[in-house]
């Protein structure tokens, strides 16, 4: 109970920085805010609702609505080159890493368990140099990135601890989740 009121405000707050990075931010901006909202969205969706994944229109609208946000993520990224903007451009980068990482944890945990070794340094490698970019905008006065950053921090985590407790649930809740197109048996 606690842990639900917990995301619902930790939502609340994301949605009310993607506000204000759409409403006084730049284009990349808004398109990064709202993009890695929905794609925060979205990861919750599939943790929470693993049944409902198993239709095949649920999944595939999921799968649609995750690569549009990837299109308008990779759309930020190259407007934060172009501003040269490269405190955001590197953000981007560490999370679009993360991303990678959560997407072959609950894709593949195969993967993840044969080589748990070195997503487990690839994950504090890209969390870490998360936390420096936060420590860079609190260093640079820019104290609202900085919060935001520290928010996406405390929301991922909180994903990995889902992702975590669903894998100590047992291979049973991962054999759940169906097949997508493209993946490997």
């Amino acid at each position: 109970m606690a842990l639900a009121a917990f995301k619902v405000a930790l939502i609340a707050l994301l949605a009310a920085n993607a506000i204000v990075y759409a409403l006084s931010g730049t284009l990349s901006e808004a398109l990064d805010a709202i993009a890695w909202f929905a794609l925060l969205l979205l990861f919750e969706f599939e943790l929470k609702f693993t049944a409902w994944m198993t239709r095949p229109a649920v999944s595939a609208s999921v799968r649609l609505a995750r690569g549009c946000a990837a299109l308008f993520i990779a759309a930020a990224a190259a407007g934060y080159v172009l501003e040269r903007a490269w405190l955001d451009a590197i953000n981007t980068g560490l999370w679009i890493g993360v991303v990678a990482l959560l997407e072959l944890e609950v894709r593949r945990p195969d993967i993840v368990v044969a080589k748990r070794s070195v997503v487990f340094g690839l994950s504090a490698l890209l969390y870490g140099g998360l936390c420096v970019v936060v420590l860079a905008w609190a260093w640079r006065g820019e104290w609202f990135d900085a919060y935001d950053a520290l928010l996406w921090l405390v929301a991922f985590a909180t994903i990995e601890l889902g992702l975590l407790r669903r894998e100590a649930a047992g291979p049973s809740r991962s054999a759940e989740r169906p097949a997508e197109v493209g993946d490997k048996a």
